[in-house]
């Protein structure tokens, strides 16, 4: 650190002293106490100018077991203090009380078994009104019905859904206070800030040690880099980790170490691998779909995107895998090299690594097995926390590094506006993941998607719930053509001589509403039972009990 030499302010009665003058508001000599005790053997003061008040050394392990930290007193370790303790001795020495906030991260995704078996345990305990801060829920968390029911879980806040058991409970209004739903950016921003509070963090580690050094992409469970449990892991009050391998000191590589963590439970099994993969991580194989994508590709060819330092995310649906599928053979045939592919890593961007068309990739969690064999590894597959990933109030988050990101959408209006949190009839069917990060951040989003999904055209009016804002959104590829956002008025020049089968947003909506109807609006209550942050902290909208 670089050390400045600045003149102190002259003392009475004598000249200006050369001195460090550290970046504080010091206490004035006229402050000073009356002289008081002194440590052992040396007569230090009560007091000491331009340094303040003294607290005195009073033995080697004095305070061992408390620190500062922002003001507040927490946990620390007497060496040896063995930290290896069952499930139920972890959560009573952690001081869990009723009203207190636990998370939990997502990357076994839809394998995942240990949140289900902490908050069982958590109810069978006795606690009641628990906030739940998963980053994600999938439908393999059923079990938590019964407990949002019985009041054990009042309140969850959540950045990835899939439609499900708990998404379903949520918008019949059994949780008794409206669900947070934020982005993966607008997370680690809550947390790091102290907007949102994690009393204690659960941590499934797929390898750790004794001491709670811990990996997740080694071991029987590996699911990859555990990005989303980084802020958790350095700002939560308790931090336990609970792994299926228990391995001897030091586990290797570590990538949440000891100094975070506080104790660690042994389970027979902290989930499925295989359940990492699902219907969402799959790339399509419907021709219609692919299309859609082969002209998402050639609007990202066409706008000058593709080419040498390029970087590139897509989202983890079917047809923005098949877009990934896409772009790898233009890159392929034109001989670029990518700076970075990002965000969820899946088996189409370890494949544009292996092949030399990317240098890097980034990743803040896994979508495939084959990204999880990369992660452990390839050095050149590098984890990124969450915050890191699209965190808004850092320094500089991944996001903002972003030429092209390719989403999907539930519905989308006629200003460019999308929704992915909840459907026409405002069941809550996921949350924005990365989805307004990326989009904040890329400079070309494009959302592709079906402009019929069932009954319904996807471009509206008016988006049931607003999740990105149409600002950041500059293109639709439908398979009944594709439309650029009017304040794009550069990459509408750039493609009006491409061939692509460019209409006006309204056209689509009035062509999807041709073929399906104008469909009767969802009627709402007054109830709110979720809260739409935007990634910045803001609320961007709210989701209303339907009728």
């Amino acid at each position: 650190m670089e050390v400045f030499l600045r003149r102190a302010p002259a003392q009475p009665g004598g000249a200006p002293e050369l001195g460090r003058v550290p970046p504080r508001s010091f206490p004035r000599a006229d402050d000073v106490p009356a002289p008081g005790r002194t440590a052992p053997d040396r007569a230090v003061p009560d007091y000491i100018e331009y340094y303040g008040r003294v607290e005195h050394f009073s033995g080697a392990f004095a305070h061992v077991g408390e620190r500062r930290r922002t003001g507040a007193r927490v946990k620390s370790r007497t060496p040896g203090e063995q930290k290896v303790v069952a499930l139920q001795e972890a959560i009573r020495r952690s001081g869990l009380k009723d009203g207190m906030t636990v998370s939990f991260h997502h990357h076994l995704r839809n394998g995942d078994k240990v949140t289900n078996l902490v908050m069982q345990t958590i109810a069978d305990m006795g606690f009641q009104d628990i906030h739940l801060a998963a980053s994600g829920i999938f439908a393999c968390h059923e079990p938590l019905v019964p407990l949002i029911e019985s009041g054990v879980i009042t309140q969850i806040s959540v950045n990835t859904f899939n439609p499900g058991p708990v998404a379903r409970a949520i918008s019949q209004g059994k949780l008794r206070k409206p669900a947070i739903l934020r982005s993966h950016g607008g997370r680690p921003r809550a947390v790091e800030s102290g907007e949102m509070h994690v009393d204690v963090a659960f941590i499934a580690a797929p390898t750790c040690d004794e001491m709670g050094n811990l990996n997740g992409t080694h071991g029987p469970s590996a699911c990859g880099y555990l990005s989303y449990a980084y802020a958790d892991a350095e700002f939560a009050d308790t931090v336990v980790a609970v792994t299926d391998n228990l391995v001897p000191y030091p586990a290797c590589p570590i990538e949440i170490g000891q100094n975070l963590v506080d104790y660690v439970v042994k389970v027979d099994s902290i989930g499925d691998p295989n359940g990492i993969v699902s219907g969402t991580t799959k790339i399509t194989t419907d021709p219609v779909n692919l299309r859609i994508a082969r002209d998402a590709a050639r609007l990202i060819d066409q706008a000058g995107y593709i080419k040498d330092g390029m970087t590139f995310q897509t989202g983890a649906g079917g047809t923005s895998l098949a877009v990934a599928a896409e772009v790898r053979e233009y890159m392929k045939e034109k001989g670029v090299v990518g700076a970075f592919g990002s965000g969820g890593i899946h088996s189409y961007f370890v494949k544009m690594l292996q092949e030399g068309l990317f240098r890097a990739l980034f990743d803040v969690q896994c979508f495939d097995l084959d990204a999880i064999r990369s992660a452990a590894e390839d050095p050149r597959h590098m984890a990124m926390s969450a915050s890191l990933y699209g965190n808004p109030h850092t320094k500089g988050c991944i996001v903002n590094n972003l030429d092209v990101m390719i989403l999907g959408a539930t519905e989308i209006d006629t200003d460019f506006n999308v929704n992915v949190i909840t459907g026409s009839d405002g069941v809550i069917l996921g949350a924005s993941g990365g989805h307004n990060d990326c989009a904040a951040g890329a400079k070309l989003t494009i959302i592709v998607t079906n402009l019929l999904k069932g009954r319904l055209c996807v471009v509206r009016d008016r988006v049931t719930t607003i999740t990105t804002p149409g600002e950041t959104v500059d293109v639709l590829v439908t398979e009944y053509g594709v439309a650029v956002n009017p304040r794009r008025t550069d990459l509408l020049e750039r493609l009006r001589d491409s061939g692509l089968p460019l209409v006006d947003i309204h056209t689509l909506r009035r062509i999807g509403e041709h073929l399906t109807g104008t469909p009767a609006p969802q009627e709402f209550t007054d109830r709110i039972i979720g809260v739409v942050e935007y990634r910045d902290g803001t609320v961007i909208d709210v989701v209303r009990q339907p009728k």
